[in-house]
């Protein structure tokens, strides 16, 4: 016996296959927001730690770029962030080529950080060759440029040596200020 099928019933049963209904497409796209509202805050504070990782190396480098300076040219420590960087290939008390560009070049901005560096305690007799003199200390700084955005906490450090952390995210104003933060373990 042959089955008959309503003439309207097979156009009816092509639709349904032809693609997904609304509700479908609906569900997906809500599946889709759920999975990115979970994963959006976690990629933010993964990026936040690396910055601030980022931020402390770069202390670092300062920082041995000073004592580095300081050892060589014996022209204390050095007056600007300027004079540690340098673009020629003959390094001078002027131009030290301790550090790359982007750390040595204002704005002094990197990895959503912005550096500072200052010349503390005094300046030394200016050293023979040298266009100023330097300081007996200095100070450097990495503030989050966006705080909560680029980064929480700031970092500080002084000719010891030894990288201090502010929870706050503010830059440090001095030397003591910096040495009676935190030290980093």
């Amino acid at each position: 016996m042959r089955v008959t099928k309503k003439p309207g019933e097979q156009a009816r049963k092509a639709r349904l296959e032809a693609g997904f209904s609304l509700i479908e497409l609906l569900i997906v796209v809500a599946i889709i927001l759920v999975i990115a509202a979970i994963a959006i805050p976690s990629l933010l504070r993964s990026k936040i730690a690396a910055n601030q990782a980022a931020a402390v190396e770069n202390v670092r480098t300062i920082t041995t770029a000073s004592v580095v300076y300081n050892t060589t040219w014996g022209d204390g420590y050095p007056s600007a962030l300027s004079t540690l960087g340098g673009s020629g290939t003959t390094a001078t008390c002027d131009q030290a080529n301790l550090l790359d560009s982007i750390l040595s070049t204002a704005p002094y901005t990197k990895s959503g950080y912005v550096f500072a560096y200052n010349g503390q305690e005094g300046k030394v007799a200016q050293a023979a060759g040298c266009g100023s003199p330097g300081f007996l200390g200095y100070l450097v700084t990495a503030a989050p440029h966006n705080e909560n955005i680029t980064g929480i906490q700031s970092f500080c450090s002084a000719e010891p040596g030894i990288i201090h952390v502010d929870v706050t995210g503010s830059a440090a104003a001095s030397e003591t200020a910096c040495d009676a933060l935190p030290s980093l373990q």
